[in-house]
């Protein structure tokens, strides 16, 4: 086995490794919303037994990315659309007090880290590269909501999203959709830089409302 193998399972337990493994795979969209999971294949697939298996599930239900219904199996969560309209609606409004802490707040160089995930985005989107899209999307609204100054909002707010993860990746997948919001991304660092808290929290509260449109405009959720 490679030494940087080695060195990752003495840093992760086997049940973590095959939790991020399986969340991979259902963001990258091997499995869509309401999609059963078969125990049995991802036992055959990791080569472990199920006990690493059943506790990594577990984990993944506790964040809300798939659910265990009894007497029929393990399934990827599907959000009716109430539930997501109502997920957004907290999720605006927290990022809005986000946004509207960080303009009070935010040095030079949280500016100039914004300002960079900006810019490789456009990138990604320039080449086409979805996945690097999303990776600085998530990013970017991570450092904002963790760098607000607010454990407690950071908190709620990252444990929302964990269950709208899915959701919020599949409303990303098109080139029109990521051109849309990497623009309400830069209006967002605008604000925040020229520290003014409420255009920062309007710009902010606008991205996540304009993100709910898109998606309840698309076949992704009941």
């Amino acid at each position: 086995m490679p030494t940087n193998a080695i060195e990752l399972l003495k840093s992760h337990s086997l049940p973590m490794l095959i939790e991020e493994e399986i969340q991979r795979v259902i963001l990258k969209g091997e499995y869509a919303p309401g999609d059963r999971i078969n125990e049995k294949e991802l036992v055959l697939r990791f080569g472990t037994s199920r006990g690493p298996i059943r506790e990594a599930l577990r984990s993944l239900e506790s964040s809300g990315l798939i659910e265990q219904i009894p007497n029929r199996g393990v399934f990827v969560r599907k959000l009716s659309a109430a539930e997501a309209a109502n997920m957004y609606d907290v999720r605006a409004v927290l990022f809005a007090l986000a946004g509207r802490l960080m303009a009070m707040r935010a040095t030079p160089e949280e500016i100039a880290r914004l300002r960079g995930f900006a810019q490789a985005m456009d990138e990604a989107i320039a080449r086409g590269d979805v996945e690097a899209y999303l990776r600085g999307n998530f990013a970017l609204h991570e450092f904002i909501v963790t760098h607000a100054g607010n454990p407690v909002l950071a908190s709620q707010y990252l444990s929302l999203i964990k269950q709208l993860r899915l959701y919020r990746t599949r409303n990303l997948m098109l080139p029109e959709s990521m051109r849309a919001s990497n623009d309400e991304h830069h209006e967002m660092i605008d604000a925040i830089a020229a520290h003014d808290p409420e255009r920062a929290a309007s710009t902010h509260l606008n991205h996540v409302a304009t993100a709910k449109q898109r998606l309840m405009a698309t076949p992704n959720i009941a």
